[in-house]
């Protein structure tokens, strides 16, 4: 895969969407590029903040998804996985529940806080490390050596985290209630 051009006309090209098209023998060709990449690629694009849509050569469906899915697939069959068979078991739990929808909503505003969270402590060891170089068990090391740090920046992202929760449980009361506006009310309960 060819590197993206660093001047300001490259820098333009890199804020619009890059389109890779999946062929039937499964191989991924870069519009961009002009060249076919590997999946090791796609995921340098994801590390890289590359925008991308992957999509079928031939109907031109979307399989951005897809392809995504087989990143962490692999990842999560190799060395140390991210996920546990519980924590992937609930998930799967919540596909065709009528929580589905809020259930995504919430995991990805949730994943979206930990980042933040993240980038605040690399912003404020900026300067001690390179935090790219890191490895799994240099953060497991870095996090016990910084506990008031880490307290402050957990407290925060655990009350985001109910905020978030708290926020959901609204909306899914606004709904009900729409829902369901037109019943009467339960009678007391004696």
């Amino acid at each position: 895969m060819t590197q993206e051009p660093k001047d300001a006309a490259g820098a333009a090209s890199t804020a619009a969407l890059r389109i890779l098209k999946k062929y039937p023998n499964r191989r991924l060709y870069d519009t961009q590029a002009s060249c076919y990449i590997t999946l090791a690629d796609v995921k340098q694009m994801v590390l890289d903040g590359i925008e991308f849509e992957v999509r079928d050569a031939k109907t031109g469906e979307d399989l951005t998804r897809s392809i995504l899915l087989q990143i962490i697939l692999e990842e999560e069959a190799g060395g140390m996985p991210m996920f546990s068979a519980r924590s992937l078991a609930q998930i799967i739990r919540f596909y065709g529940h009528a929580m589905q929808g809020v259930m995504g909503n919430y995991l990805e505003k949730n994943l979206q806080a930990f980042v933040d969270m993240q980038g605040r402590l690399a912003e404020q060891a900026s300067g001690l490390y390179d935090p790219k170089s890191f490895t799994p068990e240099m953060w497991t090391q870095l996090m016990s050596g910084q506990a008031p740090v880490m307290q402050g920046l957990m407290g925060s992202y655990l009350e985001q985290s109910q905020q978030l929760f708290q926020q959901m449980q609204e909306q899914m009361q606004k709904q009900a209630g729409n829902l369901f506006g037109g019943f009467p009310p339960p009678p007391a309960q004696k």
